[in-house]
């Protein structure tokens, strides 16, 4: 089979696609053959090397020193059941699924292997294949993160970095959970992030956020673009700052409260095959979509990588691996 490699940190043109030998499943294994996946936030940044400040050190001790430790990166994916080990119960070959391994990556790659309680799902009727590809980075983080807020009915939520793949999936969950949205993005995203579901958008170069004089309960940062102590003048008492693209600084002012109970919420997000298989439902009610900025080829691949690297995608870039 053929995966894309990174076996050196550094650009777009690290990437090499090579030939490997396709898995065979053992006993309790699916292997899936990859239809389409996404480059990410994650993928660029492990790529690069690129991590958020005072995270380089112990991004290297995790993901590898000098190189990638898992060299094919990829998130999410969508596929079709290619073959099933001794004992497997719930997938059969031929059905079509979508999967999240997450932080053990491995997608940019033609068959991707997986545990029969791993972390994917059948593909609910009426989603496409590029549809479900794009679900789970956004998503679970989404949901992760408004978990641990105890985001419910009627509270005001305010998301920095409305357009992204993070953003635009805690806009539209956000608001399924009963949040009042108002999100920031550039002007040219504007109609965009308000079909998402936000009650209002904010160009944030024409306008300051912070010097709105308004109080949110909470405010999602997906973006980096305020700290915990800037938060707190736009948080009510008792709000909650997330953190999503926290560096080593956040992770550290999380264990302290802010006053009148304010507080930080920080650190990776859950990755839960219950989630995976949530935001499959959501999709397939027309309740969740993840937006798709461009499709790639699989021989593309370094291309979606560098229009990640601008910093400008929409939503999320999905890699066509196969038809």
């Amino acid at each position: 089979m053929k995966a894309w490699f990174a076996r050196h940190y550094g650009g777009p043109d690290v990437l090499r696609l090579e030939e490997v030998d396709k898995p065979v499943p053992k006993p309790g294994e699916i292997l899936v053959k990859v239809h389409a996946s996404t480059v990410n936030s994650a993928d660029r940044r492990i790529r690069a090397c690129d991590f958020p400040p005072g995270m380089k050190t112990l991004g290297r001790l995790a993901l590898g020193w000098s190189r990638p430790r898992q060299p094919i990166l990829g998130t999410e994916l969508s596929g079709v059941v290619e073959a099933i080990g001794q004992g497997v119960r719930q997938y059969s070959p031929g059905e079509a699924v979508y999967a999240f391994p997450g932080g053990k990556m491995g997608a940019h790659a033609e068959y991707v292997m997986f545990k029969e309680a791993g972390p994917l799902a059948h593909l609910p009727e009426g989603v496409s294949m590029q549809t479900a590809a794009a679900l789970c980075f956004g998503g679970t983080t989404a949901l992760s993160y408004l978990r641990r807020a105890g985001v419910r009915e009627g509270q005001s939520m305010l998301v920095l970095g409305g357009a992204g793949a993070v953003g635009s999936a805690m806009v539209q969950l956000g608001k399924l959970a009963g949040a009042q949205i108002t999100a920031t993005t550039s002007a040219g995203n504007l109609d965009l992030v308000a079909a998402f579901g936000a009650g209002r958008v904010i160009d944030y170069r024409h306008t300051d956020v912070a010097r709105l004089g308004e109080r949110f309960d909470v405010v999602a940062d997906t973006v980096g673009a305020m700290d915990f102590a800037t938060a707190q003048r736009l948080l009510k008492p008792n709000g909650r700052y997330l953190a999503i693209s926290g560096a080593m600084k956040e992770m550290l002012g999380s264990l302290r409260k802010g006053p009148d109970g304010k507080r930080m919420i920080v650190g990776p997000a859950d990755e839960r095959r219950e989630d995976v298989i949530e935001l499959g439902r959501l999709a397939a009610r027309g309740q969740y979509r993840p937006h798709i900025d461009k499709v790639y080829a699989f021989t593309d691949l370094p291309a979606a990588h560098a229009h990640a690297d601008t910093g400008h995608k929409r939503g999320s870039v999905v890699v066509q691996v196969a038809e």
